[in-house]
């Protein structure tokens, strides 16, 4: 058995693994995890990644979870181009320093500003005050305007000329929001610009590809009962 990949492009760190290897045309095959019917519970995908999250990968008999150390294992293992994990040692750490930061900081705020927007009113029936809402998509502007002026500032892509992980990562995060209806790009030009080169950069179609599932977002059906049951307590501890 060759290389799997258990992903639901709902999720970002999934679209930046799923876009990763298709940009590198990285053979693998598809196993897809519904996380709105609460498959990642399964017993089944326990055997895969017993902390029950996508992305997870595996490789023959060796498994892996953790979106950032399987982005590194396939750039490890596939030799992709140099420019996604550079070999030069501080181009290199500048990606390591984005892959750090951004775990606590964009990812918090694109994920609370997707569920207190649409996830939890829509998916679950569950009612966000207005005074969490506005205070959500407060933090999410602060976050943001931190991503384009202390890592973007006036660069081609955040960490130099050329597209790295640092960069992938970052969108597929950003495009959370953009599926809860925030327009975090207005009003920026230059991470709009930006945003533009890393499109073009991994494909436009593939970009789309990506990114269909969570642009649709607002249409989800509600939540089965006993679904919901199961993955509130989840919502809740991850989005704290």
């Amino acid at each position: 058995m060759g290389l799997e990949l258990y992903l639901d492009l709902l999720s970002q760190p999934c679209r930046a693994v799923y876009i990763f290897a298709k940009k590198n045309r990285i053979p693998f095959e598809l196993r897809p995890v519904d996380l709105l019917k609460g498959q990642h519970l399964s017993d089944a995908f326990a055997q895969v990644n017993p902390l029950k999250k996508v992305p997870a990968l595996k490789d023959g008999n060796f498994t892996l979870a953790e979106s950032v150390a399987i982005l590194l294992y396939l750039t490890r293992k596939y030799k992709v181009p140099d420019h996604w994990y550079p070999q030069d040692v501080q181009a290199c750490a500048l990606v390591d320093e984005y892959l750090a930061w951004q775990h606590t900081a964009l990812r918090r705020s694109c994920l609370r500003a997707l569920w207190h927007k649409v996830m939890f009113p829509i998916f679950l029936g569950e009612p966000v005050s207005p005074e969490m809402l506005e205070a959500t998509l407060a933090e999410l502007d602060v976050t943001v305007q931190l991503l384009e002026d202390r890592f973007l500032q006036n660069k081609t892509f955040l960490t130099g000329p050329h597209i790295s992980l640092a960069d992938l990562v970052a969108i597929t995060e950003l495009m959370h929001p953009v599926g809860a209806g925030c327009q975090v790009f207005e009003g920026r030009p230059r991470l709009a610009a930006w945003r533009q080169r890393v499109e073009a950069a991994v494909g436009e179609d593939l970009f789309r590809e990506a990114h269909e599932v969570i642009l649709k977002a607002k249409d989800s059906p509600p939540a089965d009962p006993t679904i919901k049951q199961k993955l509130m307590p989840l919502v809740l501890a991850m989005i704290q």
